[in-house]
């Protein structure tokens, strides 16, 4: 519940008090700087306090988690499949799609709007729970969807309420992949469950057999709850029962349209 409050209203009780904690040090260390810029005529005049009180303890990035390790992993095998045509559904802009656009073109469909042009990136907008055209059957040699199909039918992004919108999600991005193009797909893994209105955790198990008639998996990769990647695993009977040991992992799989 705590958890659920810190995400809907943004109040965080470790980071108010490790900002309070930092107050005498801010004080400190400005009341130096401003010594400084007194005795050596600085050319930067001191203006307003804009106080930044909790950097100084962190690190100097974040090499973890869902997105950092699906966009850099997937953008990696995109390059070395170098597809003649490549479509994404939903993944980050500022993620994977930005790193995929860095050395060729992508075409993302997307629910929501994107406001800037930006080179060798082409975008539609468009509600991947409906019904696709025939222009689209078949379109692609290759299709992502990374961290997105979770969220079909929540009504999160302004989507339609739709109990079963993960599924026609799936079934339009399949129609789309022309036969032996290949799908790089992720989403949470663990015990199955809807955590409304924010996301689907998939059982592995469901998953593969959703696959089953549809796919021949090429590999399996999964971000463990503590935000580490495994590459490459090979999956038996125990890793399927117990999600990997995931309770919100994320399982990333590299499949082939039959």
């Amino acid at each position: 519940m705590l958890k659920s409050i810190q995400l809907i209203f943004g109040f965080y009780p470790r980071r108010i008090i490790r900002s309070l904690s930092a107050i005498p040090w801010y004080r400190r260390t400005r009341k130096e700087f401003r010594k400084q810029v007194k005795e050596k005529n600085n050319p930067f005049p001191l203006a307003g306090n804009y106080p930044c009180l909790t950097d100084k303890n962190e690190e100097g990035g974040y090499a973890s988690g869902h997105y950092f390790h699906q966009d850099f992993f997937v953008a990696q095998e995109l390059f070395k499949a170098n597809p003649r045509r490549h479509v994404d559904i939903g993944s980050r802009i500022a993620g994977f799609v930005a790193h995929v656009a860095s050395y060729r073109e992508i075409e993302v469909i997307d629910i929501r709007t994107l406001s800037n042009t930006l080179p060798n990136i082409k975008f539609v907008q468009a509600d991947m729970m409906n019904p696709i055209g025939d222009k689209l059957k078949g379109y692609s040699d290759s299709v992502s969807s990374l961290h997105a199909v979770e969220h079909f039918g929540l009504g999160r992004y302004g989507d339609p309420i739709d109990v079963d919108g993960h599924l026609k999600g799936l079934n339009n991005i399949y129609d789309i992949l022309a036969t032996g193009g290949t799908f790089y797909f992720s989403v949470p893994i663990g015990p199955q469950r809807v955590e409304f209105n924010a996301h689907r955790v998939f059982s592995i198990r469901y998953l593969l057999d959703y696959f089953n008639d549809k796919y021949t998996l090429q590999s399996f990769s999964f971000v463990d709850d503590k935000g580490d990647i495994h590459r490459n695993i090979k999956l038996d009977e125990e890793k399927i029962n117990n999600n990997c040991g995931c309770k919100y992992g994320c399982g990333i799989f590299i499949l082939e349209k039959k």
